[in-house]
């Protein structure tokens, strides 16, 4: 029977005090994960923060340009951001493609991309911007499996402590429930730490996934604008 300086456990920490060794060490893990999962929340959630405050400081100082030359210079200043790599990799490809070309006036025939050159600059875009979207995807892999992975470890702990419940009942000869009941007691605790640890990283787990969404559609929009501003200045 399970005892604390001679009395029955009364409360949960009790409970851990006098817990077996293998209980022990699942709540351990357990502990860890926990720890793993509130360090990448906030991690993923200070990112996507400072995410969204490159993104208006960018769009903003774009809104004062008209064309894609003065754009980039303008983006060149800033901090670097998801934003800006997009815009540079994509003028410094349509540079390559035809050089000289943005420093057209409208006096000078302006270079027109090839449908195949067109082809080439939206695959490099969408290269780009998958590029940063798996950048910001980092780690995520890392709270779904803690997500899904603490109620089975949970599960596991209390399997193990019915186990050790049962054989301790077996040894001692007595089967009525004060006898039954800490250490079914004891079991229990690692099934609600699990799901303790489980239920925070599946909500940050969903929430971080869907700003993930946002910020790949707003990038490929961005890549598009690209192409749009590019076709509406007569360079496509």
């Amino acid at each position: 029977m399970l005892q604390v300086g001679g009395a029955l456990p009364t409360s949960p920490w009790e409970l851990v005090v006098v817990s077996s060794a293998a209980t022990k060490l699942v709540l351990l893990v357990l502990v860890f994960f926990s720890l793993l999962s509130w360090f990448l929340i906030v991690l993923k959630w200070w990112q996507f923060r400072r995410l969204r405050a490159e993104g208006d400081r960018f769009f903003g100082a774009l809104e004062r340009t008209t064309r894609l030359e003065d754009a980039y210079h303008v983006a060149m200043k800033l901090p670097p951001s998801p934003y800006g790599r997009i815009l540079r990799e994509g003028v410094n490809f349509f540079s390559e493609l035809r050089p000289g070309a943005l420093q057209s006036t409208s006096d000078t025939p302006a270079a027109i991309l090839s449908s195949t050159q067109l082809d080439a600059l939206r695959m490099m875009l969408a290269k780009e911007v998958s590029a940063e979207r798996d950048l910001m995807a980092r780690f995520l892999p890392w709270l779904a499996t803690v997500g899904s992975v603490s109620p089975l470890l949970g599960l596991l702990g209390t399997v193990l402590g019915v186990m050790d419940a049962f054989l301790g009942i077996a040894a001692g000869g007595s089967g009525n429930i004060s006898a039954v009941a800490p250490g079914i007691a004891e079991a229990l605790v690692t099934t609600v730490v699990g799901l303790a640890v489980a239920i925070p990283a599946v909500i940050a787990y969903n929430i971080l996934v869907n700003r993930l969404g946002l910020f790949a559609g707003e990038m490929e929009g961005f890549a598009h604008e690209i192409i749009g501003t590019l076709a509406r200045e007569g360079r496509l």
